[in-house]
């Protein structure tokens, strides 16, 4: 069975999430300029287990006491938040946030040969692999050769971090997926997975890098770690877990190749960057490529198409 055909109002989530998860770089690249990576992955997933929390009990809805599901948010918590944004914050010291956003596109070819071997209804089709290869190229593109030049162990180090933690990405969303049938909400899901990441982690930020004898970080960096805390973390998560449990993992997890997209955008709009010409060339190939794996416009043509008398 080939996973399904994404409804509009999934896209329009997997859009704003990658406005979501675009930010985070941007985040991520004010904070390192005062704090050490844990302590912002720390920040990140306490501030959003905070406002998450917070609105379940204004929701009305029950935090979880079953051992075996705080197990599954433990494990999830590994796999998506803690190895994930450990990995990524410490290679975006080096590779900056253009680099570290290309690097985390390569999720979905992950996704794809995970879900193959993992799960009975997501296998490998062609139009996956075409689709997702188009797509790669095109945030390549978006990128431009000069983001990848440099060299240096330390600089092979970082860029080999950022793509494990797209492997990591690509475990953590077939690992999701059990959660609907555990009959879990995308929020409480959400809240879950970051509040067991937050608990897992207290300790190891403590012991390492001692939050106490940092200096104090300036006003910015506190906006910028609310802000990846409340949007980019909280918000999105609640967003991923809504697709994932109707789209599956190869779907949401298409949401890495319109990351650099929305990074390039945020850049341009709030940054003052410049708009060139492989930009919107790698917009065209990510809109095909996003398309073919989508198929409804293929499967539209095929149906319009007169039948041979």
């Amino acid at each position: 069975m080939q996973t399904r055909t994404m409804s509009v109002a999934e896209w329009a989530m997997l859009l704003a999430l990658s406005v979501l998860w675009g930010g985070s770089f941007f985040f991520v690249g004010w904070a390192l300029r005062d704090l050490p990576p844990l302590t912002i992955v720390f920040s990140r997933v306490l501030v959003a287990a905070l406002v998450l929390f917070a609105f379940m009990i204004l929701s009305g809805r029950r935090v979880p006491r079953s051992a075996g599901l705080w197990r599954a948010f433990g494990v999830m918590s590994v796999l998506n938040n803690l190895a994930p944004f450990s990995l990524i914050a410490w290679g975006q010291q080096q590779t900056g946030a253009a680099l570290a956003s290309i690097l985390n596109a390569t999720t979905p070819f992950f996704t794809v040969l995970v879900a193959h071997a993992l799960t009975s209804d997501e296998g490998l089709t062609p139009a996956k692999l075409a689709g997702v290869g188009l797509g790669f190229v095109g945030v390549a593109a978006m990128i431009g050769r000069d983001a990848l030049a440099g060299g240096g162990a330390e600089a092979l180090m970082a860029q080999a971090a950022i793509l494990g933690a797209a492997l990591s990405y690509a475990f953590a969303g077939v690992f999701g997926r059990r959660f609907r049938r555990m009959g879990v909400d995308p929020v409480t899901t959400a809240a879950g997975q970051v509040m067991a990441s937050a608990l897992l982690l207290a300790p190891v930020v403590l012991l390492v890098d001692q939050p106490w004898s940092l200096a104090a970080p300036q006003p910015s960096t506190w906006a910028a770690l609310a802000c990846l805390g409340i949007f980019s973390t909280a918000l999105a998560y609640v967003l991923f877990f809504r697709i994932l449990s109707g789209a599956g993992a190869t779907n949401v997890m298409l949401v890495t190749l319109l990351v650099p997209v929305s990074a390039v955008a945020l850049g341009v709009a709030l940054l003052g960057e410049q708009l060139r010409a492989e930009h919107l060339f790698g917009v065209v190939l990510i809109t095909v490529g996003l398309t073919v794996i989508d198929g409804r416009v293929f499967r539209l043509i095929g149906r319009l198409r007169p039948s041979r008398p």
